[in-house]
């Protein structure tokens, strides 16, 4: 018997993803994952530390005192929401432009294979992230200092106005993300609103303008309402669409003051509620959160909420997220329904986890049809 999965399946056979033309941006990273050694046994064995909380006691014992935590690099890697987003939307041979710091003059090595298939703007030298990953989590310590060089000014300059014009123009998707650590962003969104918009085609089918605020903690919290409202003021361009996480959702639902802080802390708003009011609040097309084991969304005033490929040991974490949006936002750009589009999500986050890299078209829709038939 058939399934939403199954169907899915057969529905993605006959879509072609190559014909889509899509610009990510802005940021770019370098990351390094890494396992927190807790015994080592000799020069090339040891146990791991492998709960974030396990970590946490290691650390408070250390207070007053001092402690030695040995870090193993495991992998070098495209880091950043951006590059490892464009890198997912890449596996699809789509029509790609990524706008980020991934080197200057010369583009990191680590990004050689991002572009082979992408067309880049590099605008300022990469991030680095040391990512700390953990069974229930990871730690994510950033050295961003390069980030303070992405202003509209240096994109332009790198891009040429013309041409962005003109990409914008043409492109069925705009993603802009990793707003908290980009420190020019809302400046950028607002010079793009004033000085490039006015001049792109104007279009009945419009393209998809994805934001993802990736972890706003740090930021204060008029900047980060500054920054919510301004996006609907791209609604008369795009189909405007905001991803969070369960925790950036939860937090930014305490910002907004949409339910008391309390309730909103101890995350006992429904995921239904919280999604319901922040699309209310934000009044643009569509809002999709994405916690770890369910993803939903809010489209047309409609709720939609699927629950997802849990694996409990994944082989790597970091990205999953951004995975997740690209899957998402190419089942919304391939005409899916919002509860597709959400299968499409998940599918590709379930295989990156799974496989600790992103899947092609093809290795997606095999993965939705395993999925459906209860093999993954």
């Amino acid at each position: 018997m058939k399934n939403n999965k199954t169907i899915l399946f057969e529905k993605l056979l006959s879509k072609k993803p190559q014909d889509l033309k899509m610009i990510v941006g802005f940021d770019g990273f370098i990351d390094e994952i890494i396992h927190a050694v807790d015994k080592r046994i000799d020069s090339e064995t040891f146990t791991r530390i492998e709960t974030l909380d396990q970590l946490a006691k290691r650390i408070e014992k250390a207070s007053g005192l001092s402690t030695n935590i040995e870090l193993f690099p495991t992998q070098k890697k495209i880091g950043g929401n951006g590059p490892i987003m464009c890198n997912a939307l890449g596996k699809y041979h789509a029509q790609l432009t990524y706008i980020g710091a991934l080197g200057v003059p010369n583009i990191d090595a680590v990004f050689s294979e991002m572009s082979e298939y992408v067309k880049i703007y590099s605008v300022a030298n990469a991030a680095h992230t040391d990512a700390l990953e953990f069974d229930d989590g990871k730690l994510m310590l950033g050295k961003m200092a390069t980030l303070n060089e992405v202003t509209y000014r240096q994109l332009i300059k790198t891009v040429g106005k013309e041409n962005f014009i003109s990409l914008l123009s043409e492109t069925n998707l705009f993603a802009t993300v990793n707003w908290s650590m980009l420190p020019h962003m809302t400046d950028i969104w607002r010079n793009i609103l004033q000085d490039i918009l006015p001049l792109t085609s104007s279009r009945i089918d419009k393209p998809i303008f994805f934001i993802d605020l990736a972890d706003p903690e740090k930021r204060e919290s008029k900047e980060i309402i500054e920054a919510l409202d301004l996006l609907k003021q791209f609604s008369s361009h795009f189909n405007v669409v905001l991803g969070l996480n369960k925790k950036e959702a939860y937090d930014i639902g305490n910002i907004l003051e949409l339910f008391d802080s309390s309730s909103l802390e101890h995350m006992q708003v429904s995921l239904e509620d919280l999604t319901t009011a922040l699309y209310e609040y934000l009044s643009i097309y569509g809002v999709v959160i994405h916690p770890v084991d369910r993803s939903c969304t809010m489209i047309n005033n409609m709720y939609y909420e699927e629950t997802g490929p849990y694996v409990k040991k994944p082989k790597l974490t970091t990205g999953a997220g951004d995975n997740f949006n690209a899957g998402f936002v190419l089942g919304l750009m391939l005409g899916l329904n919002p509860k597709e589009a959400l299968l499409t999500g998940m599918g590709t986050s379930g295989y990156y986890v799974r496989n600790a890299k992103s899947p092609d078209y093809k290795e997606l829709i095999r993965f939705l049809d395993d999925w459906g038939n209860d093999l993954v």
